[in-house]
């Protein structure tokens, strides 16, 4: 079986995009850009949502043409093109590269792919990473907690059917007191 862990960049108050989904508040230190890098080589298969998954195409495939790009986003890029992704969508009718397209039960779907052989699974996007956790389908949760209150935006945690307890397996700082808190589901 395998394992689904919930990777979110997060405001001290809790949301993954500030209002309008501007982003900037969490630009990462090369040391955590790194550490991000890292994740996406070992991820067996990434899930995204539709919102989530736009952001990341917009950019990705083909950072590492760009002129300044550094060698960090050169090796990140390549290790995003080559992760294999699923994007669940009731809105988007094509995705490309190496993604496949879901459009109906996501909660169904992550429950066949959790069954099946092979790498870890990463689930990014906070309607979709809600769904998985009202589902109780999260094994472990890597938050990077950015020091910046936005007030409003996209929440990562929202209203959950029943508690969800968790053990702390991680702690580690980043530069400009960026903070990975890593938990694993108890079950």
């Amino acid at each position: 079986m395998r394992k689904l862990t919930l990777g979110m960049n997060v405001s001290l108050d809790g949301y993954v995009a500030a209002p309008g989904g501007d982003l900037d508040w969490g630009v990462p230190s090369d040391e955590l850009f790194q550490w991000w890098s890292d994740r996406v080589g070992t991820t067996g298969l990434a899930l995204y949502g539709r919102g989530l998954w736009d952001t990341m195409r917009s950019y990705w495939p083909t950072a590492d043409q760009r002129p300044g790009a550094t060698p960090a986003h050169k090796e990140f890029a390549r290790r995003w093109r080559d992760m294999p992704k699923v994007v669940f969508s009731s809105t988007t009718s094509a995705v490309d590269g190496n993604a496949r397209l879901v459009t109906g039960d996501a909660v169904a779907e992550i429950t066949r792919l959790k069954a099946e052989e092979g790498g870890p699974m990463d689930v990014g996007g906070a309607t979709l990473a809600a769904a998985a956790m009202r589902a109780g389908l999260v094994d472990e949760y890597a938050i990077v907690t950015h020091p910046v209150l936005l007030g409003d935006g996209t929440r990562l945690f929202t209203a959950l059917d029943a508690r969800v307890s968790l053990d702390l397996v991680e702690t580690r700082t980043f530069p400009g007191g960026v903070l990975l808190t890593t938990y694993r589901t108890r079950r």
